[in-house]
């Protein structure tokens, strides 16, 4: 893999995951949490593509029929990768305490999810070329942002309810399987190459709404300080 291919392949998950941060304005989290949520992302990146290999290798060569479809996407992509950034999400970030605001889940579920995206990002890069980064760089990468909007909304909501913590942690953790179990239907169907286009497209729908849920959890943060809204005395 020559270097060029090397930094597309890194470029979308770093950007995004520079965008976070800077959309974090009101009170933004210290670099060494957000480093380490990141290479833990990358790391758990190697044993869950190893497992995926494994059961890809006992499905055997597509195309699938629907049973397997359904499997392969809801069964193990998504539950295995979502499971994995969930765990890191939960233990790394969620119970300290620089996590002190709603839209930290975010934040973090979004560092975890875009060092896991770079890591396999870099392997696909490196197994079929230049053209498939590109096409990840459009689809993969986002998806897996959208899968963890899903997942830190509800974790930045459970973090400061209690009383509905594992509900909501459930929540975020659930959609997030999900949409990524709905998205890889779509993906990886070989009935009609409409489906893949819809998939696509309700990617960056999916995207565009969560994008809204999040900038709203974000003004609302409790550091921002408020808006003075009297006017001078003439």
């Amino acid at each position: 893999m020559n270097t060029f291919v090397l930094l597309l392949a890194a470029l979308p998950g770093v950007l995004i995951s520079y965008a976070i941060f800077r959309a974090d304005k009101f009170e933004r989290e210290p670099a060494g949490p957000l480093l380490l949520c990141f290479l833990l992302g990358a790391a758990i990146t190697v044993p869950v593509v190893a497992a995926e290999r494994s059961v890809l290798s006992a499905l055997g060569t597509p195309p699938y029929h629907l049973w397997q479809t359904l499997l392969l996407s809801f069964g193990l992509l998504a539950m295995a990768e979502e499971g994995a950034k969930f765990a890191v999400l939960r233990v790394a970030a969620f119970p300290r305490r620089f996590f002190n605001e709603p839209f930290d889940g975010i934040v973090y579920a979004v560092l975890i999810a875009m060092g896991f995206a770079t890591l396999e990002n870099i392997a696909y890069a490196g197994r079929f070329g230049l053209q498939t980064t590109v096409v990840r760089a459009l689809t993969a990468v986002p998806a897996h942002l959208a899968f963890a909007i899903a997942q830190g909304y509800y974790a930045g909501k459970a973090k400061f309810d209690p009383s509905n913590q594992t509900r909501l942690l459930a929540c975020g953790f659930g959609l997030s399987v999900l949409l990524h179990g709905a998205y890889d239907v779509l993906i990886l169907q070989n009935w009609s190459r409409w489906l893949v286009a819809l998939g696509t497209a309700a990617l960056y729908m999916t995207l565009y709404f969560f994008s809204r849920l999040a900038q709203d959890q974000r003004d609302h943060s409790p550091f921002r300080e408020p808006e003075n809204d009297s006017t001078p005395e003439a």
